[in-house]
């Protein structure tokens, strides 16, 4: 084993990770199993990463801040409505391109195996954005919530086969979403017109 493999980054460890679990799920994701994907012993891995819990978080980190780059520029659309359906059209994309990432960033983990709350806070802020520019800053992140719990629900119901009655998903999605910020829209509209003076 080469010194230069003996150093390997923790960029290569999460990738190698991220590759584990995407092939075999979480089960497949061990200290033992990365460390043959990078090239090291598995006692090597530890001067990197005390745990096989922290390895997770920082695969979670990871799947966390690769969404929030994808979402980031939506964010700067002049138009929240149509911001926040890039927004849910890339937040679908990405689960369909990292299916087990994905259920792991939204899995009820052990504390020690959790991403940090700030990556969460980081993907989520694009989404928050829009939705304070739609709707105010008082419901901004109850306007969020509802459309990442919307989202959710449709995607995972959606990768675990239980859309099963026909009809096209894609639109399902599509009206789901514009259903909800049509709504989110409306409600700040009329919120706005009965607080205008007559």
């Amino acid at each position: 084993m080469s010194p230069a493999r003996a150093r390997t980054s923790i960029v290569e460890i999460v990738a190698a990770g991220r590759e584990l679990l995407e092939a075999g799920g979480l089960d497949a994701v061990t200290m033992q199993a990365v460390a043959n994907r990078v090239g090291v012993r598995a006692p090597s891995l530890y001067k990197r990463l005390p745990s096989r819990a922290a390895l997770i978080a920082a695969i979670g980190a990871s799947a966390f801040e690769d969404l929030g780059r994808q979402i980031a520029p939506l964010a700067r659309d002049p138009d929240p409505a149509a911001g926040l359906r890039s927004v849910a059209a890339a937040f679908r994309a990405f689960a369909h391109a990292n299916p087990r990432a994905y259920e792991l960033m939204f899995m009820n983990l052990p504390p020690d195996a959790r991403p940090p709350t700030a990556d969460n806070a980081l993907a989520a802020a694009p989404l928050l954005a829009l939705a304070e520019r739609l709707v105010g800053p008082d419901h901004a992140l109850e306007a969020g919530r509802l459309l990442t719990a919307f989202a959710h629900g449709f995607v995972s119901m959606e990768l675990a086969g239980a859309f099963r009655l026909g009809g096209d998903v894609d639109e399902a999605y599509r009206y789901g979403v514009d259903t909800l910020v049509e709504a989110l829209a409306t409600g700040r509209r009329s919120t706005t017109t009965d607080a205008d003076p007559v």
